[in-house]
C-alpha cells in the first residue's frame, strides 16, 4: 500500500459509522485527511450534521447482506465497528449476538482477503474473559482467557468476539489488524432508554440516564469491579496512529513509505500534529508492524471502581447542574441476576497492558479519567435536556 492522508481518491468504508465510535471516527477523517467517506450503518442520527458532506457516500444496510459485504470489501481500507454490544442483549438476545459478533465480521474478513483491502477489526476486551480481581495486566500476545459456563449467556459476545478474532487470524492471505476496546466514553456513546434507546446501556450512559433522572444508581454486584475507561479521543487518535505506520503516509521529508508489513517514519516524528497543508500527522516508531496484529487500546492510569466511578460522577453531575452533591439519591447495590437477568456473569478487573501500541505505533492514551468523564456527561445532560426529569434539590 502506498497511501497519504493528503490523497483524495482514497475512500475509507466505515462500518458501523453512525454508532458511538464511528461517528468520532468519521468526523476525524474529515477534518484530518482529504479522503472519502463510505459509511455504513442501520441509523445516522449521530451524523446529520454530515449527511450532504461531499466526501462522503451513506449506505443503510447491515452486513447480513452478501451484497452489500462485497462493496464494501472493494475499497482499500475497512474499518468494522458493527456489532451488538448492550449488555442486556448478551442475555436474552445470544443467537443475535453471536451472528452479529461472528457471522457477519466473518463474511466480510473473506471478502477483504479476496480484495486485497486492509481489515481492522474492533474486538472487545472481553475475549481476556472471567478474570479476577487480582488479574495483572491483560497482554495481547500473552495472556490465557477463562470464560464461564455455557449457561451464562453474559459470554455470548465475548466467545463471538474471540471466535471472529481467531478466524481473522487464521484466515489466508487477510491485512488485518484487530483493535481491542478498554470501555471507551465520550458525546455520543449509547443512548438514554425510553428516549432513542430500550434496555440497558453500559454503565456511563446508565449511570447517566439515572442521575438524569433523580434515580438512584445501581450498583451491580456492589460495583466491585474496576474498569479502565478510555476517552474515545484517545482512540481516534489511536487509529490515527495505526492509519499513518499501516497505509505509508508521509511524515516529516515525505520520501517515506510503507513496505510489507509496516511503516518507517522520517527522524523526529512526534506523536501527533499537523503538517504545513493542514493534513494531520501521528508519527510512529520505524518498522513498525501493523499487520497480523492485535492491539489493546486503553489507560491504564484510569482504573476504577465501579463504585468509585459511581461517586465521581455524582459530583461531577453535581458540578454540571449547579446542585449539591448531597441533594442525590446514594448509589444502591443490587444482584447481577436482578438487574441483567438469569445467567449473568462478570470479570473483576480488565487492566490493559499498553506497552504494545506504545512501542509498535508510539501512542498512549493521554486523557485523564475526570476529563473524559465530565465531557461525557455533559454532553449528555445538554444532549437530552430532561431537566424536568430531574428531582435533584437546589441548595
Amino acid at each position: 500500500m502506498n497511501l497519504r492522508f493528503d490523497d483524495s481518491s482514497i475512500t475509507v468504508a466505515i462500518v458501523g459509522c453512525g454508532g458511538f465510535i464511528g461517528s468520532h471516527l468519521l468526523d476525524a477523517v474529515l477534518e484530518r485527511t482529504r479522503w472519502r467517506v463510505f459509511g455504513v450503518d442501520l441509523d445516522f442520527y449521530r451524523l446529520q450534521h454530515r449527511l450532504n458532506h461531499e466526501r462522503c457516500e451513506f449506505l443503510c444496510a447491515d452486513l447480513a447482506d452478501p451484497a452489500v459485504v462485497e462493496r464494501i470489501a472493494q475499497f482499500p481500507l475497512v474499518v468494522n465497528l458493527a456489532a451488538i454490544c448492550t449488555p442486556s442483549r448478551y442475555m436474552g438476545e445470544a443467537c443475535e449476538v453471536i451472528r452479529s459478533n461472528y457471522d457477519h465480521p466473518a463474511a466480510l474478513a473473506e471478502a477483504c482477503a479476496k480484495s486485497g483491502a486492509w481489515l481492522v477489526h474492533f474486538s472487545t476486551s472481553e475475549i481476556y474473559g472471567r478474570t479476577l480481581p487480582d488479574s495483572g495486566e491483560l497482554i495481547e500476545d500473552e495472556t490465557s482467557a477463562v470464560f464461564g459456563p455455557v449457561a451464562a449467556s453474559r459470554w455470548s459476545y465475548a466467545t463471538a468476539k474471540l471466535l471472529a478474532e481467531r478466524f481473522i487470524a487464521g484466515l489466508p492471505g487477510l491485512k488485518w489488524t484487530v483493535v481491542r476496546p478498554f470501555n471507551f466514553v465520550g458525546p455520543y456513546m449509547d443512548f438514554m432508554p425510553g428516549v432513542d434507546g430500550e434496555g440497558i446501556p453500559r454503565v456511563l450512559a446508565n449511570f447517566s440516564t439515572s442521575l438524569l433522572r433523580g434515580e438512584p444508581l445501581k450498583l451491580v454486584n456492589g460495583g466491585k469491579a474496576k474498569r479502565c475507561f478510555t476517552s474515545v479521543h484517545d482512540a481516534v487518535d489511536f487509529l490515527f496512529a495505526l492509519f499513518d505506520a499501516g497505509l505509508g503516509c508521509t511524515l516529516g521529508s515525505g520520501n517515506e513509505t510503507v513496505s510489507g508489513a509496516g511503516c518507517k517514519t522520517a527522524a523526529g516524528a512526534g506523536h501527533s500534529g499537523r503538517d504545513a497543508a493542514g493534513v494531520s500527522k501521528v508519527g510512529a516508531a520505524p518498522n513498525a508492524g501493523v499487520f497480523s496484529q492485535a492491539f489493546n487500546v486503553g489507560n491504564a492510569e484510569n482504573e476504577v471502581s465501579i463504585a468509585e466511578l459511581a461517586q465521581k460522577m455524582r459530583t461531577i453531575f453535581a458540578k454540571v447542574r449547579g446542585v449539591d452533591v448531597s441533594s442525590l439519591p446514594e448509589p444502591q447495590s443490587v444482584s447481577g441476576e436482578e438487574y441483567y437477568g438469569a445467567g449473568y456473569d462478570d470479570s473483576m478487573r480488565r487492566m490493559p497492558s499498553v506497552a504494545k501500541a506504545e512501542r509498535l505505533l508510539g501512542f498512549r492514551a493521554r486523557i485523564p479519567l475526570d476529563t473524559a468523564l465530565e465531557e461525557s456527561l455533559s454532553w449528555f445532560v445538554k444532549h437530552y435536556d430532561v431537566a424536568e426529569t430531574c428531582h435533584c434539590e437546589e441548595p
